[in-house]
């Protein structure tokens, strides 16, 4: 992606510089994905390995991997916690998270242990700086 072309990056996420996005749920849980800038340079997705539910997490610890036809890339816990569920239909249908990274395409929503740990991610604007976009 260049500088300057249209990047789809919500207001209400918050983003890691690894390029996963999280959604608070107001419940003391969150929903990860990968953002559109992550989609955009892997390319198209054809597989995804996903944690399973119960497994603990550590803030910046890899959780999960994305395929795509140019590269294999690790997928980071933006925060600590217990993964209650993956996205189950991107095993069969990986290309979701490429059409709708924010929507359909979420990989997996954990249980937060330390709800400070948001307040380290970044928001939408700093989040596009770091990307270069």
């Amino acid at each position: 992606m260049l500088p300057g072309d249209a990047v789809d990056l919500p207001e209400n996420l918050k983003y890691t510089e690894s390029h996963e996005w999280v959604a608070d749920n107001g419940d003391g849980t969150v929903t990860v994905g990968i953002t559109a800038v992550a989609a955009e340079q892997l390319g198209d997705l054809v597989y995804v390995e996903l944690p399973q539910s119960g497994t603990k997490v550590t803030r910046g610890g890899n959780c999960a991997v994305v395929e795509s036809t140019k590269a294999a890339s690790e997928v980071y816990a933006p925060v600590a916690g217990e993964v209650l569920e993956s996205n189950t239909g991107l095993s069969s249908n990986p290309e979701r998270v490429n059409q709708s990274p924010y929507k359909e395409g979420w990989l997996f929503k954990i249980k937060v242990a330390n709800r400070s740990e948001l307040d380290n991610l970044l928001a939408r604007d700093a989040y596009a700086k770091s990307a270069g976009v």
